[in-house]
């Protein structure tokens, strides 16, 4: 039966601090009899204006700060109280209030397209790469119009310009990643595009001041070229962990993936522009701006030059919002911070995993780089040195696989993704060793494969933005600069010889086998970190 107001003080009694619960039970010691109490009218009354409020086209009135109500008993109700007993979830109506779900996040480029710093740096990042690819066809270009002989053979020019630009990559990475951890990275990023842009821009001055002396028997010009490259690959040193460790500065974690996924497509991109259509673009620029120095023909070093010079000033534009070190900060000597670099890897398996996979990539695609001159020679339908389309098609292939995962591949760990990666490059590179003589065969195989290394190449770069410190990062940015630059040299000078001594398959075949190696390692840590973290007491 309901209860009315008039039976109110017979079936709900007062409170009072005699007959309290508390003071009962102690009273009754271990009896098991229970009291029945109903409800306040009020309650009664809060559920039929939930009711109200919740029926179509009704509503009650009445605001939290509307006049008290009176109630049954002839007194006055706080005006708040309904919203109050609603508000700390003690009245009835809190099981019907539901917090708004959250917006589901954005997917591929556009959120990270969104952020402005990253958009800086971002196209900072294509005048520069466009500029680094573009810069050895430069070289090139001025040893073939200035210096060779007719009749002579150019590789001995080139090895040179070759050679000066590795010596930097080889010996200074892991020096330029410590001081990274010391320097603004947005200064180094800044000054080494200008830097480089500057000494570009220098070249047709001195090669014009230098015209008639010699080094010895070498050509003074020419000598002052080696020094430009010196100079620009050592500033490239620099530029190249500076860049990695801003990223994470100005993002959020989880916006690595597909930020290292167009920056992914932005260098497999210039890289194809660079080797494909460097020497035209050049000549063009030299046609254009052949009004300029009487004819000397200095458009390709402002076309160089001046991509360098564009970035820096791009760059300018960014915030990172690092704090500078107070000016009397006392530092380590530095070859302490390269070793606090290895050490931290040695301690830390799942950023050394990846680094590893890393150096495995880059140096099954330096291998490929020389092995695609042989396999450009066996297929009927393709001159050896149009061995560049080969190339190309890797590179397209890896610009389409990190557009795929920029878009789709945020809710798949980054160790499924290395691991399928992995053997998908395996299964490419075992079919390429029985159909590479094919040339469409050949072409699709290789942008597969292409395919299949970016779902390694991003989730590792992206593993290691994301788990290292920020003081750390030059340190081991800098280290694997290093390592990959390593990678990509030691296997220029193997493969050939490999080839040669026991053929193009077994090579191919021992390639597919290192790769599914590597993903496979890289599963293993990973999954014993988990398995170790989990035992861990919390």
């Amino acid at each position: 039966m309901p209860l009315s107001d008039s039976n109110l003080e017979t079936q709900v009694p007062h409170w009072n601090p005699s007959n309290s619960p508390q003071k009962n039970n102690s009273q009754r010691g271990g009896s098991h009899h229970q009291t029945t109490y109903r409800r306040p009218v009020q309650a009664e009354k809060l559920e039929e204006i939930d009711r109200n409020s919740r029926s179509p086209g009704h509503s009650n009135g009445r605001s939290p700060n509307s006049p008290a109500q009176p109630r049954p008993d002839g007194t006055s109700q706080p005006p708040a109280l309904e919203h109050n007993l609603i508000k700390n979830g003690s009245g009835p109506m809190e099981q019907n209030v539901q917090p708004p779900a959250p917006p589901e996040p954005e997917r591929g480029f556009m959120p990270v397209l969104k952020n402005r710093n990253f958009l800086v740096l971002w196209s900072g990042q294509v005048f520069s790469q466009l500029a680094d690819k573009v810069y050895l066809v430069l070289m090139i270009g001025l040893v073939a119009s200035r210096f060779q002989a007719e009749g002579q053979s150019i590789s001995g020019w080139v090895s040179a310009i070759m050679v000066a630009f590795t010596i930097p990559a080889v010996l200074l990475g892991s020096l330029a990643g410590a001081l990274t951890d010391r320097w603004s990275k947005k200064g180094i990023l800044v000054s080494t595009n200008l830097v480089r842009g500057i000494f570009v821009l220098s070249l047709p001055l001195l090669l014009f001041l230098s015209e008639g002396f010699h080094l010895g028997t070498l050509p003074l010009g020419f000598a002052l070229m080696l020094m430009v490259t010196f100079v620009v690959s050592t500033l490239t040193q620099f530029f190249a962990p500076a860049e990695q460790a801003v990223i994470p500065l100005i993002l959020e974690r989880r916006l690595l993936l597909p930020a290292n996924s167009l920056y992914t497509t932005t260098m497999m991109a210039s890289v194809i522009v660079g080797f494909a259509v460097g020497e035209p673009l050049l000549a063009i620029a030299d046609r254009t701006f052949a009004h300029i120095g009487d004819g000397v023909g200095i458009g390709k070093e402002l076309v160089v030059g001046g991509s360098y010079c564009i970035a820096g000033v791009l760059l300018l534009m960014m915030k990172t919002g690092e704090k500078p070190d107070p000016p009397d900060t006392e530092y380590p000597h530095i070859f302490e911070d390269i070793r606090d670099g290895w050490n931290y890897l040695s301690n830390h398996q799942r950023i050394k995993s990846a680094l590893i996979q890393l150096v495995i990539l880059f140096s099954i695609f330096a291998a490929l780089a020389v092995l695609a001159v042989r396999l450009a020679e066996v297929i009927p339908t393709l001159r050896t040195d149009q061995f560049g389309f080969l190339l190309a098609a890797a590179g397209a292939g890896m610009g389409a696989g990190a557009a795929l995962l920029g878009h789709f591949g945020q809710h798949i760990s980054h160790r499924r993704l290395s691991l399928f990666g992995s053997i998908g490059m395996a299964l490419s590179l075992g079919s390429l060793s029985l159909f590479g003589g094919q040339l469409w065969a050949a072409l699709g195989l290789i942008t597969v494969l292409g395919v299949f290394a970016s779902f390694v190449g991003v989730p590792m770069q992206t593993t290691i933005q994301a788990e290292t410190p920020e003081e750390m990062r030059g340190k081991v940015f800098g280290l694997q600069n290093n390592a990959i630059n390593i990678a990509l040299t030691l296997p220029l000078a193997l493969a050939g010889v490999a080839e040669s001594m026991f053929g193009l398959q077994v090579v191919l075949l021992s390639l597919g086998a290192i790769a599914i190696a590597g993903g496979v390692y890289s599963w293993y840590i990973s999954e014993t970190e988990t398995h170790a973290s989990s035992q861990q007491p919390e």
